[in-house]
């Protein structure tokens, strides 16, 4: 969601797709029609977005965004979790999405980078799961302002310093103007809302934050059903009775 500004992991294989022309990063445009036949379906169960990992919930919850009047730019929480059926059904809108199934942890980091690229606009909000787009942020406000990182522990963190230095070089002093015009973040999984915790309490969160994960709808539809049915097998019967319950909810809660 983008902000005017003052002066802005993949898989190596040969049917992914970066196209700058459209801005996306996907597996195959061709999927764009099944796509789409599972927005309809999650649509008419009334399915809420599961995390922001790129999956027919949460291409309904895009292009709800979008119609109500919101630039959107998007990219998996979970390098495995991508339905690349969704992510093409995304593109074909022509909204930017950043997704593959099974990608590196090397391309998850690019496309984190990739989120925040805005051109001559900033983003001015983050809905985040787990905390690595708020990281990269004030991470990368933090490099320009002179700090630095410590030295790398894991893959993962070697990708991460590799992304956000190689993004601050290209766009100097972005990601510090993207942090003045961030609103604020809402935040969904129980580690990102404690990394939040631990930010603040240093007086380093420079914008308000909402805790998703605690939630009526969230702790109940993710954190208790998710946890134990993420292995596909549902019973259709109490799903459509819960995913009523789960409207009933969100009316209470909004």
């Amino acid at each position: 969601m983008g902000a005017p500004m003052a002066q802005a992991p993949g898989v190596s294989m040969a049917t992914a797709i970066a196209d700058k022309q459209t801005d996306y990063v996907i597996a195959d445009i061709g999927l764009a029609d099944f796509g789409r036949q599972g927005k309809s379906r999650s649509r008419n169960r009334n399915a809420g977005p599961d995390g922001d990992c790129v999956k027919s919930s949460t291409a309904v919850l895009i292009e709800t965004l979008v119609a109500l009047g919101a630039d959107v730019r998007w990219a998996t929480c979970n390098i495995f979790s991508t339905q690349d059926h969704a992510a093409a059904a995304i593109a074909a809108k022509g909204i930017p999405v950043f997704a593959i199934k099974g990608e590196s942890l090397a391309d998850y980091w690019d496309y984190v980078g990739d989120i925040f690229n805005w051109g001559d606009q900033t983003a001015n909000i983050i809905l985040d799961d787990g905390g690595d787009a708020t990281m990269f942020a004030l991470w990368g406000a933090k490099l320009e302002a002179g700090a630095t990182l410590g030295e790398p522990e894991n893959e993962e963190e070697v990708e991460f310093q590799r992304a956000l230095k190689a993004f601050v070089a290209k766009r100097p002093g972005y990601l510090t103007e993207t942090v003045k015009n961030l609103k604020g973040v809402s935040e969904e999984t129980t580690t990102g809302v404690h990394r939040l915790y631990e930010i603040a309490k240093k007086g380093e969160l420079p914008f308000p934050a909402i805790n998703v994960n605690d939630s009526v709808t969230k702790s109940k539809f993710d954190n208790l059903y998710g946890c134990k049915e993420s292995t596909g097998r549902r019973d259709p019967p109490r799903d459509r009775r819960d995913a009523g319950r789960q409207g009933r909810l969100r009316r209470r809660l909004w």
